[in-house]
């Protein structure tokens, strides 16, 4: 009954408060839904950020139509919105995320249009975006094959989990990645600090607040967290993404 009446309130809300907007053809989520910086509000600058990931991954990773994606943390959708625009469907793309809303907001607007693209709800525990998930242990396994995809992407998601998520997740890269796969990521990385802090003061944005706002590595400790795991950081790009972030280019060791 509880989950009826929910149904109910989402279909009224959304017909007092549209839950998407179109902009140059493309469909956007509407601003509220947007839990990125204010700047992402406008649609213009939302757009033009999800063609960018999508050429990053284009011209550093070489995707193409027949490639397959695993897009983790995708939120609402910024990422299958740039690939969809900039190369149309591809032949796999899967969006996780720990937020219901938006993996029910990517189904209906996305996967409605392009099926390739698939997104699915894992509720795994985060203090941060979602206090009351599942902890997850050595045992967890997201629901795919092995080297099932040429690559993965994480945009703003190890940078506000800790160590022991993080190497769960580093454990299954290794299995769905295809061996001449890539990763790319972003972190708060430095040189000269503790191995993690959490909401370090004086750092970046200097007003960190709440659970895991910002998880801050060591360069060298993170290099080794990725080393367990058989995987080497072929290039970053130092503190030029979202919050002073790192973006990080990482593959397979041969």
């Amino acid at each position: 009954m509880k989950s009826f009446i929910r149904s109910v309130a989402r279909r009224v809300v959304s017909l007092v408060i549209p839950d998407s907007v179109r902009f140059e053809n493309a469909i956007l989520p509407a601003k509220h839904l947007r839990l990125c910086g204010p700047e992402f509000r406008r649609d213009s600058y939302f757009l033009a950020s999800a063609k960018a990931e999508a050429d990053r991954l284009i011209q550093q990773f070489g995707l193409i139509e027949k490639s397959s994606v695993l897009d983790v943390g995708c939120g609402v959708g910024r990422l299958s919105i740039g690939i969809i625009s900039q190369l149309g469907n591809i032949q796999k793309y899967r969006g996780i995320d720990i937020s219901k809303a938006s993996i029910r907001w990517c189904q209906k607007h996305i996967t409605s249009k392009h099926p390739n693209f698939q997104f699915i709800h894992i509720d795994a525990s985060n203090p941060r975006y979602n206090p009351k998930g599942v902890k997850i242990g050595v045992d967890f396994k997201l629901p795919f094959d092995d080297h099932e995809f040429d690559i993965i992407y994480l945009y703003s998601v190890f940078s506000h989990m800790t160590i022991d998520d993080i190497k769960v997740y580093l454990k299954e890269f290794k299995r769905l990645l295809a061996p001449s796969g890539k990763i790319f990521l972003t972190a708060f990385i430095a040189d000269g600090v503790p191995d993690m802090t959490v909401n370090p003061p004086d750092y970046q944005l200097k007003n960190w607040s709440g659970p895991l706002h910002c998880v801050r590595y060591n360069k060298d400790f993170f290099s080794a967290l990725l080393a367990e795991n058989d995987f080497v950081i072929d290039r970053m790009d130092y503190e030029q993404e979202t919050n002073g972030q790192s973006a990080i280019y990482v593959s397979k060791r041969k």
